[in-house]
Parts: structure tokens; sequence; C-alpha cells
């Protein structure tokens, strides 16, 4: 499936890039879901021009909540030759934060091979995100403090010089205690969990673990990257009403099992994508000039085993013209 890798990946960039202009140009106006519906209509109408016959397995809601890229939504060409795929999106990761204008918002896309992906229900999930000098040391079901000292171990650094992100929400109120008080730091996120683990699978940038609830799908986006980066996911499905425990069940999933990287995405062949809306720990967010923008995208591919950083500049007029500055 490499050829697949090879033809989608720069094909994914130009999703995640029109996701990520289309919201910027309505970020820091105090609206959510205008900078979401902005995501979705130009995600959408990129992924329906490249040849695959694909399938929305992790999108923003059920068929009945159109026009959100929904899951089980039909996209691309669809033609006798297109590579059909199982897609996972997130034409908005941080809505509230694009709306203002706050760091760390995202688009993101990951496709595979049919069955690459694990379908996960729109539930949450507890989450343990280390990067690859950690991956196979860790456990989400050891105490807080034993997985600190592990990864602390596997970097080759004092505990106190470790930082982990946790989303900021009441629930976590004990995680953060605990994590505080083996000495590291704790840096608090108002949302966008899939760049912070990111963050914790790549150099330099002073994140080395992500810990804490957030959501399931968000969950499987993680591991399509991580799968590609060499970094480990662990995660445990919390539903947080009967329905959705219902859901899990009718599903065959369980509340009891430890799920990993290669549970959630289990494909042979996987491409990601992520384009920054605003400016960010690892993407630089989108700049407007006349005529014109310029965007960062993190991309890879699991076969592949290459991650690029594209820095592009998109003219929409014909007179457009630009003098490039890093």
């Amino acid at each position: 499936m490499m050829d697949m890798e090879r033809a989608l990946v720069l094909d994914t960039v130009r999703v995640t890039e029109q996701a990520a202009i289309a919201a910027s140009r309505v970020s820091g106006k105090g609206d959510s879901d205008l900078v979401d519906q902005a995501g979705v209509d130009a995600m959408r109408s990129v992924l329906n021009e490249l040849d695959i016959d694909g399938e929305i397995v992790i999108g923003e809601g059920e068929r009945d909540e159109a026009p959100m890229l929904f899951i089980g939504e039909k996209v691309g060409l669809a033609g006798a030759n297109s590579w059909p795929v199982d897609i996972a999106v997130d034409p908005v990761e941080g809505t509230g934060i694009a709306a203002r204008m706050v760091n760390n918002a995202v688009a993101v896309i990951a496709l595979a091979e049919k069955d690459g992906l694990f379908k996960a229900p729109d539930t949450y999930m507890e989450k343990l995100i280390v990067g690859p000098p950690a991956a196979g040391k860790v456990d989400i079901t050891w105490p807080v403090a034993a997985n600190i000292s592990s990864i602390a171990q596997s970097l080759d650094r004092n505990v106190e010089d470790l930082t982990v992100v946790i989303l900021d929400r009441d629930r976590h109120v004990d995680l953060i205690k605990d994590v505080r008080a083996t000495g590291a730091r704790v840096k608090l996120i108002g949302d966008g969990d899939v760049i912070a683990a990111l963050s914790a699978a790549v150099r330099g940038t002073n994140v080395h673990a992500v810990m804490g609830t957030g959501g399931a799908p968000e969950g499987v986006l993680a591991a399509a990257a991580m799968k590609c980066l060499g970094g480990e996911i662990q995660g445990r499905f919390k539903p947080r009403n009967d329905a959705e425990l219902e859901r899990l069940n009718a599903m065959g999933a369980s509340t009891e099992k430890v799920y990993k990287t290669n549970d959630l995405a289990p494909g042979s062949s996987i491409v990601f994508s992520a384009s920054g809306i605003t400016n960010g720990d690892i993407l630089k967010g989108v700049r407007f000039f006349k005529g014109g923008a310029r965007t960062h995208t993190i991309s890879m591919g699991y076969e592949s085993r290459v991650m690029r950083l594209t820095d592009a500049v998109h003219l929409f007029d014909d007179d457009a013209r630009v003098t490039l500055e890093v």
C-alpha cells in the first residue's frame, strides 16, 4: 500500500491547507460554529475532488447532523480505480480557541486503507500519550508517579524538567495534583489534544506527555500520528452516559480494555496531515497577504516513514505577488 501513501500524501496536505485557510478567515470573530462550518465546507470540497473512494469513519456527528462531515459520509470521486480509504477528520480542532484566536487551533485528517482506523464512537477516552523514547515503557493502569518516572528515565531527564499537557477541565483536578506532586510541570490547554499529542512526539516542543480524558475520536487521530512518528497512545473508553455505553457495547468495544496505538490505528498504510489555523507549538497559523495566504503543515506516512513540514504560499489572484520571509 506504499503506492497509496505516495499518491495521496500531497492531496491530504491540500485538504488541511484549504480547511485551515477557510477557518482562519473567520477566526477571531468569537463564533465557534462559524469557524467550524468554514473548515468543514472547505474540507468536504477538496475531499470530493480527490481520486478516492472514501468513507468518514471519524467525523463530527451522525448523518442527521449534516452539513457536518458526518460518520458514514462518502467522499471522493469514487471512480473504478480510486483508492478505497477510511477517513478520520477534525476540520477545526479547537473551534473555541480558533474563535478567540488562541494558539494551537489546527485542521486535521488521517487516511488509511479500509478498516485501517478504529471506528470509535463520540464518547470520552482516558489517554496516555508519549513520544518514541517512552513508547512501550508506560502503562495507563500504573499510578501517575510510576509513568512520570518511566518517562523521565526514557528521556534521560529529571522529573522536574518534564512537562505534561492536560486539558483544563474540572474532571482533571486530581490528575493535575498527582502530576505536580511528582515534581513535573503541567501545561493546561483549553482544547486540542491531537496537536498536543504531536507535540509530545516531536522533539523541541518542551512537551513530554499528554494525560487525561478527552474525545475518543481525537484519540484515533492521535493514534494515526503516533503510529507514523513511533510514539504511543494508550486509551480506555469512558462513556458519559448510558446511551454512550450502549453504543460502545453494540460495536463490541470494552470499557475494561486498554486500547493501544495499533488497536486504534491498525492500518498498514496511513497518511496524516495537520495544518495550523492559529500559531502553535509546532505549526504557524495562516498568514494572509494581498492576494494570497501562507500555510504551515505537518504531514507524514506510516510506510514511507517520511515526515514533512510544508511552508506553502497560496496565490488567490492572478496578479498576486509575494516576497517570502522566514
